[in-house]
C-alpha cells in the first residue's frame, strides 16, 4: 500500500543550463543549505517530511504528511478564527459537533499552514520567494479512484446534473463554485437556445422582439447568479471567507490605502495605452483581410488570404503575453495584501485584452464592414496608389476607367496587380461576414478549444515519449494497473528501498510533477467570452446560443476530464464568489443592451423602414449615408452625422432602460429566491442557536457569582441612632424615588384651588 502523502514540495538544487565548475559548487552548497533548513522547517513545525530523486539531475520530490493530531489542532484554531471573524464553524446543516474532515479541508489546512507568513501562524515556505527560491512548486496528488469514479459518472443523462458535495470535498471551494456556476449557465442556456432557433427559422433578422428578449435574459440570469452564489456560500459554511485570508507573503505592511489606490489608478494608463495598440493592431489585421486582399490580382491571390491570420497568430498572442507579463508585474506593484484582491486585480486587467480580441471584429464588421464597405473599399483602391486620384470624391465611371489606366501603364502591365476598378467594389464584399464571424467564434473555435484542451496533450505526451525513446506512458490522474510502470534502466544508487510499491508510486507522482497547474480562469474567460457572444452578438446569428448550449453539455465533462488527467490537482480555497468573473457578466449585459438596440436599429428590416424618411421608397438612413458618404455630395456628411446622433440617442434610452430593468429584477429575484429561501432560514436559525449559547454561558457565570457573593452580619446588635437614620434615609432615597408620583396629586390641587 502506497504511503500517504498530504503535500510534496518540487525543489530545484541544479539548473538546467550549463554552468563552469565553480558556480556548479556553490549552487549544490546553496541547494544543500535550503534543503537542510526545509526539512528542518517541516519537522519542527510538526509535520512529517523526506525527499526522493524527482524526473532528474538535481530535481527532488520532498513529500509531506501531517499527523492526525496536528491536522485537529489545525482545525480547531481555524474554527476559533472564523467563530471570532463571523463565520460558520461547520457547514450549514450539520448536525453532529465533531464534524470530519473532507480531503479538500485537510489539504487546504496543511497547505495554508505550510505556505502562509509566520505573522499568520504558518511556516513560511512560499515558492520561489527570496528565502525559498529553489522551492518550485508545493502541489498535492490526485485521488486516482476517485478521478475514475467521477470521469465515469458523467453519463449523457446526467450530463447537466453536478454533485457539488463530492466536487467540493474533493477539490475545495473554488472548484465546487466554477462547476456550480457552468451547471447552471448551461440550464440557463436554454432559453436562449430555443428563441434562437425559432427566430432563426420563423423570424425576421435582427428581430426586435428577439433582441430584447435576450437582453432580459441576460440581466435576469445575472442577477439571480448573484442570489445562488450568495446561498452557496451559506450552503458551503464560506460567507465571509475573506474576512479570515491569509496574507500574500510578497505584501509589505505599512502600506496606506490612498497609496495603494493610487498605484490602481495608475496602472489605467498603461491599460488604455495597451488597449489602444492592440485596437490599432487588431484593426490593421482586419482592413488587411476585409478589403486589401480582396482587391489584389496578381500571382498568388488564391494564397494571399491566409496572410491575415498569419499576421494574427504572430502579432496577437505575443503582444498579449506581453501584457500579461506587465499586468502581473503591475498587480505585484500595487501590494495586495490578499490572493483575492490580488487575483481580481490581475483577471480584470487580463480579461479586458482578451474580450476586445474576441469581440472587436464583430464590432469592426457590424458597425464598418456592412453599414459602409463599398465606401471604405473605393477609398482603399484610391489609397493603394497614391498617385491617381479620382476628382471630386471619385465621380464617374470615366475618372475610374481613367484612374485604373493611368495605374496599368504606371505599373507596365496589360493586367494589374490590384483591381482598381470602383464598380467592382461591391462585388468584392462577402454580405454574409457577420454570420461566418459568428460561425467561427461559436462553433469552429470551441471545437477547436476542446481539442487543444482534451486532445492536444496526449499527442504532445506521445511526441516526448517518442522523442525520448519511451513507449507511451499511462495517462497521470486514472487507473491503469497494466501498464502502470514504466521499464527503464535503474543504476544501484537509485533503486528505490521500498521495492515494487514504491517505485510504481514515484513514478505516478513524477508523471503528475510533470503536468501543468491547474488555474480555473482559462475556464472562467472561456465561458465569460461564450456569454457576450450569446448576450451581445446573437442577434447576428440566433443559432449562436443553440451551439453554445451544445458545446456546454461537452464541457462540463471535459473540464472534468481535464482537471483530473491534463492537470496537477487544485490547491483547495476558501471562496463564497466568483470575484472578478461576476463584474464582467454585468458588464457584457449592459453591453448587450446597447449593441442590440444597435444593430436593430441599423440593421432590422421593419425599424429600417419606419425610421425612413420617405417609408414609400422604403430607403433607410443607413443606407441615404451609404450612397451619400462616399459620392462627393455635400450631403453625406449631415445625413452621417444625423445617422450617428440618432444610434447615439438609442443606445442611451437602451442604457437607461437597462438600468431600470436591472433595478426592477434584483429586487424580484431577491425577494422570490433570497428571502425565505432554506438555507437562510437554516442560518438564521443557527445565528439565534449560537447566540442564545452564547447569552446562556454569561448567565450562569453570573448566578454563579450572584451565590458567591456572602452578605455581611452585623458585629453588633446595638447601632447609633443617627448612622441608622442615616442609612434608611439613603435606603428610602433610592428605592422610592420611582415609585412616587405627584403629576395627578398636584393637577388635583388645582381644582380644589379654584
Amino acid at each position: 500500500m502506497p504511503p500517504h502523502v498530504d503535500l510534496v514540495i518540487t525543489f530545484r538544487a541544479a539548473k538546467k543550463t550549463s554552468l563552469s565548475k565553480q558556480q556548479i559548487r556553490e549552487d549544490s552548497r546553496k541547494a544543500e543549505q535550503q534543503y537542510t533548513r526545509l526539512i528542518h522547517t517541516l519537522t519542527k513545525g510538526g509535520l512529517r517530511a523526506v525527499g526522493r530523486r524527482g524526473e532528474s539531475l538535481g530535481h527532488l520530490l520532498v513529500f509531506i504528511s501531517c499527523p492526525s493530531s496536528y491536522v485537529d489542532s489545525l482545525t480547531k484554531r481555524e474554527r476559533h478564527s472564523d467563530f471570532l471573524s463571523g463565520l460558520p464553524i461547520k457547514p450549514l446543516g450539520s448536525e453532529a459537533e465533531n464534524i470530519s474532515l473532507s480531503p479538500a479541508d485537510r489539504i487546504r489546512l496543511i497547505y495554508d499552514y505550510v505556505t502562509s507568513i509566520s505573522s499568520d501562524g504558518g511556516l513560511g515556505i512560499v515558492p520561489r520567494s527570496s528565502d525559498w527560491d529553489l522551492v518550485e512548486s508545493v502541489m498535492t496528488l490526485h485521488d486516482r479512484a476517485f478521478n475514475d469514479a467521477w470521469i465515469r459518472s458523467w453519463t449523457p443523462r446526467q450530463i447537466a446534473s453536478v454533485e457539488l458535495a463530492k466536487i467540493r470535498g474533493q477539490f475545495g471551494d473554488s472548484v465546487a463554485l466554477y462547476f456550480a456556476f457552468l451547471s447552471s449557465y448551461t440550464k440557463a442556456l436554454v432559453f436562449p437556445a430555443a428563441l434562437g432557433f425559432v427566430f432563426y427559422f420563423f423570424g425576421i433578422p435582427y428581430s426586435p422582439l428577439y433582441s430584447s428578449l435576450v437582453c432580459i435574459w441576460s440581466v435576469v440570469f445575472v442577477e439571480w447568479w448573484r442570489i445562488r452564489e450568495r446561498i452557496l456560500s451559506i450552503r458551503f459554511g464560506t460567507e465571509g471567507s475573506f474576512r479570515v485570508e491569509k496574507r500574500r507573503a510578497d505584501y509589505k505592511p505599512g502600506f496606506s490605502w490612498w497609496k495603494r489606490d493610487s498605484r490602481i489608478f495608475a496602472s489605467i494608463p498603461l491599460l488604455l495605452l495597451f488597449s489602444g495598440i492592440l485596437f490599432a493592431m487588431l484593426t490593421g489585421i482586419f482592413v488587411f483581410e476585409a478589403f486589401v486582399t480582396q482587391l489584389y490580382t496578381g500571382p498568388g491571390h488564391q494564397y494571399i488570404s491566409f496572410s491575415p491570420t498569419i499576421l494574427f497568430v504572430a502579432l496577437i498572442p505575443q503582444f498579449l503575453k506581453l501584457w500579461q507579463i506587465l499586468a502581473v508585474w503591475l498587480t505585484n506593484w500595487e501590494n495586495h495584501a490578499h490572493h483575492s484582491s490580488y487575483d481580481r486585480s490581475l483577471t480584470l486587467k487580463t480579461f479586458a485584452l482578451s474580450a476586445l480580441v474576441a469581440y472587436l471584429g464583430l464590432g469592426l464588421s457590424a458597425f464598418v464592414y456592412v453599414p459602409f464597405g463599398e465606401g471604405v473599399m473605393q477609398v482603399m483602391q484610391v489609397l493603394l496608389f497614391k498617385g491617381v486620384e479620382a476628382p471630386q470624391g471619385f465621380q464617374g465611371h470615366n475618372a475610374t476607367v481613367s484612374a485604373e489606366a493611368s495605374v496599368k501603364t504606371l505599373l507596365g502591365l496589360s493586367e494589374g496587380l490590384w483591381d482598381v476598378n470602383k464598380s467592382n467594389a461591391k462585388h468584392k464584399l462577402n454580405p454574409g461576414r457577420l454570420k461566418d464571424q459568428m460561425f467561427a467564434y461559436t462553433v469552429t473555435n470551441q471545437a477547436v478549444n476542446t481539442f487543444v484542451e482534451v486532445g492536444m496533450p496526449f499527442i504532445l505526451r506521445a511526441l516526448v515519449s517518442f522523442r525520448n525513446g519511451k513507449k507511451s506512458t499511462p495517462v497521470p490522474g486514472t487507473l491503469n494497473e497494466k501498464n502502470g510502470v514504466k521499464k527503464r534502466v535503474v543504476f544501484e544508487d537509485e533503486k528505490e528501498k521500498g521495492g515494487l510499491i514504491e517505485r510504481e508510486f514515484l513514478d505516478a507522482v513524477r508523471e503528475e510533477v510533470a503536468l501543468p497547474e491547474y488555474e480555473t480562469f482559462q475556464d472562467y474567460s472561456e465561458m465569460v467570452t461564450q456569454f457576450g457572444y450569446v448576450a451581445v452578438w446573437s442577434s447576428i446569428w440566433p443559432l449562436a446560443s443553440v451551439m453554445a448550449l451544445l458545446n456546454n453539455f461537452l464541457e462540463l465533462r471535459s473540464d472534468a476530464f481535464k482537471m483530473t488527467v491534463h492537470n496537477r490537482r487544485p490547491i483547495p480555497t476558501r471562496t463564497d464568489t466568483i470575484g472578478p468573473w461576476l463584474d464582467a457578466l454585468t458588464f457584457l449585459s449592459w453591453l448587450s443592451a446597447l449593441i442590440n438596440s444597435a444593430l436593430v436599429y441599423l440593421f432590422s428590416p421593419r425599424s429600417q423602414t419606419n425610421c425612413s424618411a420617405t417609408p414609400s421608397v422604403h430607403i433607410s438612413q443607413l443606407d441615404k449615408v451609404n450612397q451619400q458618404l462616399f459620392s462627393g455630395k455635400d450631403e453625406g456628411l449631415a445625413a452621417t452625422k444625423e445617422l450617428l446622433m440618432t444610434v447615439l440617442l438609442i443606445t442611451f434610452a437602451a442604457s437607461h432602460g437597462y438600468l431600470f430593468l436591472r433595478v426592477v429584477v434584483r429586487h424580484l429575484i431577491e425577494k422570490v429566491f433570497w428571502e425565505g429561501s432554506k438555507e437562510v432560514e437554516e442560518k438564521e436559525k443557527v445565528d439565534r442557536e449560537i447566540k442564545n449559547k452564547f447569552l446562556q454561558g454569561f448567565l450562569v457565570e453570573d448566578r454563579q457569582k450572584s451565590q458567591s457573593i456572602v452578605h455581611p452580619v452585623e458585629e453588633s446588635s446595638v447601632v447609633a441612632g443617627e448612622e441608622r437614620q442615616i442609612g434608611d434615609a439613603a435606603d428610602f432615597d433610592v428605592s422610592s424615588f420611582w415609585d412616587n408620583d405627584e403629576g395627578l396629586e398636584e393637577i388635583s390641587r388645582v381644582s380644589k384651588e379654584v
